[in-house]
Formats: structure tokens, C-alpha cells, sequence
């Protein structure tokens, strides 16, 4: 029975289905497999046992009576400690937030549960969901899954660790500038960035109201599908068919290639070089106006952040990580006719990118930068936190800039990451173009 914590969500559920598994007994090999890993606590901020078994009861009943709600019925996951649970600490990884208790689930959760998934709990985060890194001294760190030493990339931190870890068959994760996908490539896993709106925030604490958005974390691209019709209450993507013949990828040249550390360089060169040997078509291209998009980037996001956080920052300043409470202060001097301007100048962009980008049917690049950088010295350093967390996400926040769907499939190499961008909106023909990459991948 230890095999299915490590079986894809898509086939606990094929499982299911064919009496195969019973969800009550999946349901307890996940929970006892938490409660005796040595990192429980520091991926799990609070285990939901009772409501677990609960779910899993029904989806078992559903399961014998041939009822089931959709193809993950059954299936425990995690969810990241920003998604409101009723009756369950909601605390988004920081200390300002202890105690809060909401009434309702988020939508998604929502949506997820009516869908038949199991509710495992709520994983460890970065506070408040601002860094890229994972690294979290206020609450918990997760462990990278590669590297003991090391963060296991944020703001997702424990969602990803609750999957590489085989303490959940998924976990349910947000992204704002890379949050979903920096965790999922540090940890081996698949991670959907999907468009902003997409998926409901209504129940899910905010970083950027204007650039979060909220994706799965799991084993393979099949998973992402179906937790994105699970998340929204739609049928999943057929991902039959699928194919790289004459598939038109463009590599990125202008900021993403900068910087790249030699491990997640050769990844990525080797993955290209199996994406072109399974009939895709490779181009490199230049978007100079990527440059205009990152200077205006800080402020946007700043100013958003501490709009919204700012009555609890500046009430209880002590309580925050310095870090995290440096980098959400950088709105209080952002004026209002500069963010304005910076959200024209941006829309603008975009505009520009999508017409740029049109003829390709995904760009590509390196997921992150570098590999998960050394916890410890992270504490120690406050340049070094600076220039690794910048350069973690720099990659990933192109689509959240762009507003474009994204998706990292590991590359074969630990902790390196390969990343697809598609159009606003195209999540399906994203999805198809990924599941016949991982095939290639490997």
C-alpha cells in the first residue's frame, strides 16, 4: 500500500474507480505517513484528520455505489495555508495572521471538495507569500526534496515538499511571480501558473490581488488537468493526440538566458535538444521591451502588497521576518499616478508580446536561475537572500508579467526545471503541448 504515495493523482483515481483502492484506506496511508515523517511539521502547518476521513468516507461510499464525481474523487491533497478552511486556522505563513479562523472554505476548496477530492490539511508557505525561496524562520522551512541543506522554493513551499515527500498525491498552491512553479522545478514535480482569473480567488489571502493567481503542484501533467477542472468546476482537457511534430517553440533570449548557473543551463539544453529531436521546431527570439516591463514590476507589485497588508504590517512590524517586511514596506513610497502610469506602460506590453509571440505555440526557458540556495546562509546574508531570491523568480515572473499561462516539467536533472509559456487564457492547448513534452523529457 506505501506505493500508492507515490502513484500520479490520475491513477489513484483510475484506481479507485476499478475498486482497486478504497479511498477510507488512502485516505489513512497518507495521514499515517505524515504523522510518523520526520519533517510533518515542518511541512504541514495543521493536518485535517477529522475532515479527511470524513471526505474520504463519502468518496468511498460514492465509489461503491457508482456515484463518483469526477476522475480525482477520493484523492487526498494539500492545500497551501493561504486557502481558507471553515472552522481551520487560515494563517498565511505569518505571525500577523495567527489564530484566524474563517468560516467558509475558499472557492476553489469549494469547487475541489464538490469534485470528491480529500483534504489532507494546510502546508507551510513563505510569509504572506512574498519570496520566491521558501524560506520561512517566523513559522516552518520545508525541505527540498534534493537537497537537505537547501529551501525548497516558495511561496508554495510546503505544497511541493507535501508531494516530493509522498505526504499528498497533489498539492494546491498559489503564484504571483513564481510561486507554484519554483517549488514544483526545486522538487522534481509539474506546476501550472495559470492566467490571472482564472481560477477564484474568493477565499484565498492575497499578495498581489493583480497578479495572483492559483495552480496545482503534482507528478505529472495529466494531474494538472485534472486539478484544474477540479479547482474550477469543469471537465478536464483531453490530452489524447498530443504531439511535438512541428510544434513551434521560442526560445527567449532577452533577460531569462542571463545569469543562468551551469547545472540549470545544460538542463535546459538537453531538454531542448530532446524537444527537437521529437519534432518540434526551435527559435530564438528578442523582446527588448521585457526590459521596460521589469522596471516598472517593483513598484506594481509593492504598492499592491501593502495596500492590502499594510494596517496589520504596521501594527505589528516585530512580528515579521525582516526580509519579507522590507520587501512589502517598498510600497509605501510608490505614488499613485506612478503605479497608474506603470499599469498603462504594462498593458501596453503585453499588448506587444502577444503579437510578438502569436506565431509560436509556447516560449521557453529555464524555469529558475539557479539551483535552491543553502538555508542557512540565507539566514546569515542578507545580500546573498537578496540576490538568489531575485534571481529565482526572475524567470517565472515573465508570465505573471504577461499574463500568460505557464507550466515547468523537470527536466531529468535534480532541481532544474524546464518552462512553457502559452497565451491568456489557452490552458488546454498549453496542457496538450506539455503532456507531449514530458513524454519526450522523459
Amino acid at each position: 500500500m506505501q506505493d500508492w504515495r507515490w502513484m500520479t493523482a490520475a491513477d489513484l483515481g483510475r484506481a479507485i474507480g476499478a475498486g482497486e483502492i478504497d479511498p477510507i484506506a488512502l485516505a489513512e496511508v497518507y495521514l499515517d505517513a505524515i504523522d510518523a515523517h520526520e519533517h510533518r511539521d515542518r511541512i504541514y502547518a495543521r493536518v485535517t484528520h477529522d475532515r479527511a476521513r470524513a471526505e474520504a468516507k463519502a468518496a468511498s461510499e460514492r465509489a461503491r455505489a457508482g456515484m463518483r464525481r469526477s476522475a480525482l474523487d477520493g484523492v487526498p491533497v494539500s492545500w497551501k495555508d493561504l486557502f481558507d478552511t471553515a472552522g481551520v486556522a487560515t494563517e498565511a505563513g505569518t505571525a500577523l495572521m495567527e489564530g484566524r479562523v474563517p468560516d467558509t472554505d475558499a472557492e476553489v476548496l469549494q469547487n475541489a471538495t464538490a469534485a470528491g477530492l480529500v483534504c489532507l490539511g494546510k502546508t507551510h508557505m513563505s510569509e504572506i507569500a512574498f519570496s520566491g525561496l521558501g524560506l520561512n524562520p517566523i513559522t516552518a522551512t520545508p525541505p527540498c526534496v534534493n537537497d537537505p541543506d537547501a529551501v525548497p522554493g516558495g511561496s508554495s513551499s510546503g505544497a511541493a515538499a507535501s508531494v516530493a515527500f509522498g505526504l499528498a498525491a497533489a498539492g494546491i498552491g498559489s503564484d504571483t511571480g513564481g510561486s507554484v512553479r519554483i517549488p514544483s522545478a526545486w522538487n522534481d514535480l509539474v506546476g501550472l501558473k495559470t492566467t490571472h482569473a482564472r481560477l477564484s480567488l474568493e477565499g484565498v489571502v492575497p499578495l498581489c490581488l493583480t497578479f495572483d493567481t492559483v495552480g496545482p503542484l503534482c507528478r505529472s501533467v495529466e494531474d494538472a488537468g485534472l486539478l484544474l477542472a477540479a479547482l474550477e468546476g469543469s471537465r478536464a482537457v483531453d490530452l489524447a493526440g498530443s504531439s511535438l511534430e512541428g510544434v513551434r517553440l521560442m526560445v527567449l533570449d532577452t533577460i531569462a538566458p542571463d545569469d543562468v548557473r551551469d547545472a540549470p543551463r545544460a538542463a535546459f539544453d538537453g531538454a531542448v535538444a530532446r524537444l527537437q529531436a521529437a519534432g518540434a521546431v526551435i527559435e530564438h527570439r528578442y523582446f527588448s521591451q521585457l526590459f521596460d516591463a521589469f522596471n516598472v514590476a517593483g513598484n506594481l507589485y509593492a504598492a499592491d502588497s501593502y495596500g492590502w497588508w499594510r494596517d496589520r504590517v504596521e501594527a505589528h512590524p516585530e512580528k515579521m521576518f525582516p526580509q519579507i517586511l522590507e520587501r512589502v514596506r517598498g510600497g509605501k513610497t510608490v505614488s499613485g499616478p506612478d503605479y497608474c502610469a506603470g499599469w498603462n506602460l504594462l498593458r501596453d506590453i503585453r499588448k506587444q508580446y502577444a503579437a510578438e509571440t502569436a506565431q509560436f505555440d509556447a516560449v521557453i526557458m529555464p524555469t529558475a536561475a539557479i539551483l535552491p540556495p543553502d538555508a542557512a546562509r540565507l539566514l546569515s546574508d542578507d545580500d546573498y537572500y537578496k540576490t538568489e531570491n531575485l534571481l529565482a523568480l526572475r524567470n517565472t515572473r515573465i508570465a505573471n508579467l504577461m499574463d500568460v499561462c505557464s507550466v515547468t516539467l523537470p527536466t531529468g536533472v535534480p532541481s532544474c526545471g524546464i518552462m512553457f509559456n502559452g497565451r491568456n487564457g489557452t490552458e488546454a492547448a498549453l496542457l496538450r503541448l506539455a503532456a507531449a513534452a514530458e513524454r519526450a523529457l522523459g
